[in-house]
């Protein structure tokens, strides 16, 4: 399968781009090369519908995708997990989630490390690298889907901060919401923000109308600037403010996550602060007790996971306080492909020589 080692990469381009790409040809041969490439084909030879010559052509002069799955890890519960080599090396990861239900749900990253720097996540500690293009977004879809067949959902959660990346953002999911290709619902995809204040009113003032899903952590203010340095410039009644916004203009509940750490924000204080936040937005908290990443830190102290009964405890007193919560159960821990451990090293993989598999 090519994966752009010097050529345009068609995957990830809506319809409209993927037209203007392959001028002069007609209209209609860029909607046969846009269905194929939706359809997951390994190569322009597999696209029975065009001319010989002409899948010639496009093979000598384009790619089909971007990125080279240079790791495969799987999890007894089901979890997958796939390191994805890009062309200047760095990696990123894609993760596939299959519900008790058998549903499958492609976790996929938008930039290459992160640079929001949240104390309690791997990817975050590896620092930023660069931004993803589209292709090398959508291609993330593509390899997932291979491995797993059907996919029900997709949800901008790997690594990176999907709205400081928002116009390839767009583009990914203009693509995959074509109805001439994979036809995603945009109901079905969801996308995870630290809260980027901007990033979140101008997807509410543009689009695209997908769902919306705030790492909220904490809602004590001093405590998230201390957790998610990267938020100040983010307050939270301005963080508020646009999420009423999106709301408005969306009419779609919004998901407040949030990662529950040992004895930080487990108080009884830090359920009211959240309750406060929530007043007069419809949402629901998720619930994540926190996956552990060898040698994470807070303030000098390794960070732990929750008990059950601080779990128990936080689920209870937010229902009290007339919250719709839900818990997040653990999977692809054995792999580093839980909630915050994208960019850790899984069961049975060792690290390269320069110390480790990002650049």
């Amino acid at each position: 399968m090519p994966y752009g080692a010097g050529h345009p990469v068609l995957s990830g381009l809506p319809p409209e781009e993927l037209a203007v790409l392959l001028t002069p040809l007609p209209g209609y041969r860029a909607k046969q090369v846009f269905s194929w490439i939706s359809r997951g084909v390994r190569t322009f030879d597999d696209m029975t519908d065009l001319p010989l010559p002409l899948r010639a052509e496009l093979g000598g002069r384009f790619a089909l995708y971007s990125g080279e799955v240079s790791a495969e890890l799987r999890d007894p519960d089901g979890t997958i997990k796939l390191r994805i080599t890009l062309h200047d090396g760095y990696c990123v990861e894609a993760v596939l989630l299959t519900d008790r239900e058998g549903r499958r749900t492609a976790c996929l990253s938008t930039q290459a490390g992160c640079p929001m720097g949240c104390v309690f996540c791997k990817t975050g500690a590896l620092g930023f690298r660069r931004n993803l293009d589209s292709a090398e977004i959508v291609s993330q879809f593509f390899r997932l889907r291979e491995i797993a067949g059907d996919i029900a959902n997709i949800v901008f959660m790997g690594m990176g901060e999907p709205l400081l990346n928002l116009g390839e953002l767009r583009r990914a999911a203009a693509a995959l919401t074509c109805g001439g290709g994979t036809g995603f619902s945009p109901r079905r995809i969801t996308v995870s923000t630290c809260g980027i204040v901007p990033g979140i009113r101008d997807l509410a003032e543009h689009g695209p109308r997908l769902r919306l899903a705030l790492s909220l952590t904490t809602a004590d203010g001093e405590l998230r600037r201390r957790l998610m340095p990267a938020t100040n410039a983010n307050p939270l009644p301005a963080l508020k403010e646009a999420l009423r916004r999106y709301q408005d203009l969306a009419g779609q509940r919004i998901t407040l996550e949030t990662v529950l750490l040992g004895d930080v924000n487990t108080r009884p204080q830090d359920a009211e602060a959240l309750a406060e936040f929530a007043r007069g937005l419809n949402v629901v908290v998720n619930l994540i007790p926190w996956n552990p990443v060898e040698g994470m830190r807070f303030e000098g102290r390794l960070l732990r996971e929750p008990g059950a009964g601080e779990i128990a405890r936080m689920d209870s007193q937010l229902k009290k306080l007339g919250l719709n919560v839900t818990r997040r159960f653990k999977k692809g821990q054995r792999i580093g492909g839980a909630c915050g451990q994208l960019g850790t090293l899984g069961d049975g993989e060792t690290a390269k020589p320069d110390g480790g598999p990002y650049r």
